[in-house]
């Protein structure tokens, strides 16, 4: 997940995360914020499940030749914001089945309206949504939506600035680079899926808006949407996930230093953390992050 980043010894203490370099701003406290979108306005767009499971394609995040689809490339773009959306969902009976669904290729962005600092409405519900379920499934991480958004942001900037459908699925697949060796400073992942999950063969590649690797989205995957499907493109799928993901083990986000631990699975690198943090920081805030609080990852 996050930019696979070769494992570097770390030279810090968990209690002493502040003390890093100015790296992590101040009062990164997880706070729940109110918001723009109005609950009404999310159960419009929430997803229909017999329309998810009657489409089938896929989405990218770099060109590719191979794929008959044009390719989104993961960038930096200013987008950000505060937002609250109650939307309670019954967990589905069985496990979810893993896999990617193939959708039309004319499907309409969503026309949630954005959060301020230009956060899109239908990543805002999605990490809320998030929020509200893991708030029953695993009360004492004390997940709040801005941790996720703050992934979300730096991952994919929320699917290249709210790219996606009214059911939170990106208008074309995100996919990182190939983890082949080529990039400095990435690892080499062999294929673990057969290409199932991020359409590759002979290496791993990360998948959707959040970013995960085929393996990680396997063993923690999760139907944010109750559609039955835990597909990592979908946005709803992939802030459940990437929350199951961070609260694993017990970590609870309203320490610091553990919330530090859970954003280093993502991507081991203290500079990721700082970003992930400034930008949860100000979703809560409403302020926008500072050039000094956002290092070069």
């Amino acid at each position: 997940m996050g930019r696979h980043r070769k494992q570097q010894t770390a030279s810090f203490k968990r209690s002493s995360v502040l003390a890093l370099t100015g790296l992590v701003p101040a009062g990164l406290a997880a706070v729940t914020a109110t918001t723009d979108v109005s609950p009404a306005a999310v159960a419009q767009h929430l997803p229909n499940p017999r329309d998810l499971l009657n489409n089938e394609q896929g989405d990218v995040l770099e060109p590719e030749t191979s794929a008959p689809d044009a390719a989104e490339v993961v960038g930096a773009q200013p987008v950000a914001a505060v937002a609250t959306v109650e939307h309670a969902m019954a967990k589905p009976a069985a496990p979810p089945v893993v896999k990617t669904v193939a959708l039309a290729g004319d499907r309409v962005q969503s026309d949630l309206p954005s959060g301020s600092l230009g956060i899109p409405g239908i990543a805002i519900a999605a990490y809320q949504n998030a929020e509200a379920r893991l708030a029953v499934e695993n009360p004492n991480c004390h997940m709040g939506w801005s941790t996720l958004a703050g992934i979300g942001r730096v991952e994919s900037t929320h699917v290249f600035g709210g790219k996606a459908d009214r059911d939170g699925n990106p208008l074309k697949p995100v996919y990182g680079p190939a983890l082949d060796g080529s990039l400095y400073g990435n690892n080499v992942i062999r294929d673990s899926d057969g290409g199932v999950l991020d359409n590759l063969g002979g290496y791993d590649r990360a998948i959707g808006p959040m970013q995960f690797l085929p393996e990680t989205w396997h063993r923690f995957a999760a139907d944010g949407n109750n559609d039955g499907i835990a597909d990592p493109q979908n946005l709803f799928d992939a802030a459940l996930t990437a929350g199951k993901y961070l609260c694993h083990g017990g970590l609870d986000m309203r320490d610091l230093s553990q919330q530090t631990k859970a954003i280093l699975r993502y991507n081991n690198s203290m500079a990721y953390v700082a970003n992930v943090m400034a930008w949860a920081n100000s979703y809560n805030s409403n302020v926008a992050p500072k050039p000094a609080d956002l290092p070069r990852i």
